[in-house]
């Protein structure tokens, strides 16, 4: 069974692990401008670990999957284009999820977890990384418009909103 927990600085190898893998499997399958070898660096990581917003998600084996989860509002998100939001309420933010292609359903525990303390989360992918855009979508996340990051690179935004 999968859990999640906070990352600890003992676990910056294995996330480190877990990216460059995520980094690898993106450029073999089709989506090489999204993070590319240089993103999230080891520098970014540590800086989640500290501020409490890396999170693992391990089962008795070992940690299988990483992301950041951020509470409040997303600078990037300020302004959508080709649509808009659910609704403007509090929201979670998932960002720089990656898995070690050892264990499936890493996007779904994440998604559930956040689902499980949060009425709103948000989400968003590049245009070339359809695995991801399929999982988000299959985990009830609705296609919002489209975001720029902080590089000025589009990005497709999705948006969950329970009742």
């Amino acid at each position: 069974m999968l859990n999640i927990r906070n990352a600890a600085d003992t676990d910056l190898e294995q996330i480190m692990e877990i990216y460059r893998y995520a980094q690898d499997y993106m450029i073999r399958n089709g989506n090489p401008t999204q993070w590319g070898h240089f993103y999230p660096n080891e520098e970014l990581v540590q800086s989640d670990i500290r501020q409490n917003v890396c999170r693992v998600i391990y089962d008795e084996s070992g940690i299988h999957g990483v992301f950041a989860l951020f509470e409040g509002r997303e600078p990037t998100y300020a302004r959508i284009e080709n649509g808009n939001w659910l609704n403007d309420e509090p929201y979670l933010t998932i960002h720089r999820i990656a898995g070690d292609g050892q264990v499936h359903g890493l996007f779904q525990c994440a998604a559930e977890y956040c689902k499980s303390i949060s009425r709103n989360v948000r989400v968003d992918t590049h245009a070339e990384n359809r695995i991801m855009q399929k999982l988000i979508e299959k985990n009830g996340f609705v296609k919002c418009g489209i975001i720029h990051v902080k590089d000025g690179t589009p990005r497709i935004a999705y948006h969950w909103a329970g009742v």
